[in-house]
């Protein structure tokens, strides 16, 4: 008879089944009977036939204290009412209908839905599409196309400007804006602020290859200081570019933005004065216009050029409507050129100091056959030659509008009495101008429907003839108010407003000592 050691029992044990692990293993079970549990708190479910509903809910209260302990269960006029934690119900509908209905939400909730919870952060990301980006290192690691993933519209202007750690004073200008350091004592000549606080070329060009990487349905980009190479990648990659504004741009980077074959609406900034330089000529004009020949809508701010870079834009061209000349460098002449622009319907002059000193024999300039709108705001009007070349060209203008120009007195605003198909005029802060010298423009005009006048100081309406006033009696549209000052008087009459502050300042003999020590700083 042979007896078993203790040794031999431990080697000839059973191994443990799948069943026993399972059933001691009790933490999966009651999460999914947890799991279960909460799905019927909304809809309990009818009680089986065997067992009445009281003993049905002490059944359930038992296993939901064994599944959580800290779980409370109240019974109220025979409905269950739970104290655990509040479970989020967006998480039974899925991400594409979660989408739809955060899309209907306005704008203004944007933020704080954002801030509910992780999901609705990556939710809310997907439907941005236009973002301005202010810090560069957002782009480079990733975190931008992680965190917007559909954008369409990028603008990366201000975040292409370094920020100084010292600074403490904003610059602005009609493009941007940008904060520099207190130690700048003053403004020279050849000052460029903004260079020297630029990203690197490399930078910019390494910072679209992730951008577009991520985003290649970009419609509209904004960006400075890019190079050639860099705008090419970009644009054999994103084919979908239909907008464009490039700022410090020469012509090598033209090269670029050629080829853009679907770009339809550009803005070029070259020259800022006091912020950066750059060159624009005819060579890049040539080439801009040999590659983007869907080109809709055109602006050229601090741009050189002349006659023939005008001329191969407006040949090449020819879905050209639109185009806005800011602030130009061009040579004497150019403005022939707007004549090949055979489309064109809108023409703006936006702070030009001079429109074209010299711009040839009147029998070379041409005509505009299509265009319908020319505005001109913020530039100087002195020149009689130039000024009466630019109406040559847009002899079939039919809007003409004015606002805050220099020098358009009542010789130069008599040069706008050859446009005959003037149907709308609008001026606006036309200094120089008399009643005189307007109406003997506006009688001549008998296709006019719209007039709008606006802070003309010299013109009056006691010097207002019969004949124009007749002329008025006939229009669509009369806005008249040239003289705001008076207008605000004639509305303050009688109300006494005005009166009771003087008899303040009277008592008062140290605002008048605070006054003119203003005025002698001052002047």
């Amino acid at each position: 008879m042979s007896f078993l050691t203790d040794k031999t029992l431990k080697k000839k044990k059973r191994p443990p089944r799948w069943s026993h692990l399972w059933l001691k293993n009790t933490k999966p079970l009651k999460h999914a009977l947890f799991a279960m549990q909460l799905q019927s708190v909304s809809s309990p479910p009818t009680p089986t036939p065997t067992t009445t509903p009281q003993q049905h809910q002490q059944q359930q209260q038992q296993q939901r204290q064994q599944a959580d302990p800290n779980a409370k269960l109240k019974v109220k006029t025979g409905t269950l009412i739970s104290n655990l934690p509040d479970i989020d119900r967006t998480l039974l509908l899925g991400d594409d209908l979660l989408l739809k209905i955060l899309s209907k939400l306005p704008d203004s909730q944007r933020n704080p839905n954002s801030l509910v919870c992780k999901r609705w952060l990556n939710l809310q990301g997907r439907l941005v599409r236009s973002l301005k980006v202010l810090e560069w290192e957002f782009l480079e690691s990733g975190r931008l196309l992680s965190r917007f993933p559909n954008l369409t519209h990028v603008d990366l202007l201000n975040g292409c400007v370094v920020r100084p750690h010292d600074c403490c004073v904003r610059l602005s200008h009609r493009v941007f804006q940008m904060d520099i350091n207190s130690g700048v004592s003053g403004f020279l000549p050849d000052w460029r602020v903004c260079e020297e606080n630029l990203l690197p070329v490399e930078v910019v060009d390494r910072g679209l290859r992730v951008l577009v990487s991520g985003c290649p349905n970009l419609r509209k980009l904004v960006v400075v200081g890019a190079s050639e190479l860099g705008l090419l990648s970009f644009a054999e990659d994103c084919l979908t570019l239909q907008e464009l504004e490039l700022h410090k741009c020469n012509d090598d980077a033209l090269r670029g933005i050629a080829a853009c074959m679907n770009l339809q609406i550009l803005k070029l900034v070259g020259n800022v004065d006091g912020f950066y330089g750059s060159l624009v000529s005819d060579i890049g004009l040539t080439i801009l216009a040999q590659g983007c020949k869907r080109l809709v809508k055109l602006e050229l701010s601090g741009c050189e050029g002349s006659f023939d870079g005008i001329k191969a834009i407006g040949q090449c061209c020819q879905m050209l409507e639109e185009l806005t000349i800011c602030d130009h460098r061009m040579d004497c002449g150019w403005l022939a050129g707007l004549s090949y622009c055979e489309n064109l319907k809108t023409l703006r002059f936006l702070s030009c100091k001079r429109i074209d000193p010299s711009p040839g024999p009147d029998e070379y300039l041409g005509c505009c056959p299509a265009l319908e709108r020319l505005h001109l705001r913020k530039c100087q009007l002195r020149d009689k030659k130039s000024l009466k070349a630019l109406f040559k060209v847009c002899e079939a203008v039919r809007e003409i509008v004015v606002q805050d120009c220099w020098g358009l007195d009542n010789d130069m605003f008599s040069m706008a009495s050859i446009c005959r198909k003037v149907k709308l005029l609008s001026l606006e802060g036309c200094s120089l101008l008399t009643t005189e010298g307007l109406e003997s423009v506006l009688l001549t005009w008998n296709e006019l429907q719209h007039f709008r006048i606006e802070s003309c100081k010299n013109i009056k309406d006691g010097e207002v003839s019969p004949a124009l006033s007749t002329f008025f009696s006939v229009l669509k549209e009369l806005r008249w108010r040239p003289d705001t000052r008076s207008l605000l008087a004639s509305s303050l009459m009688g109300t006494g407003m005005g009166k009771k502050g003087g008899k303040f300042f009277k008592k008062n003999p140290r605002l008048d000592h605070y006054t003119q020590m203003i005025h002698t700083a001052t002047f």
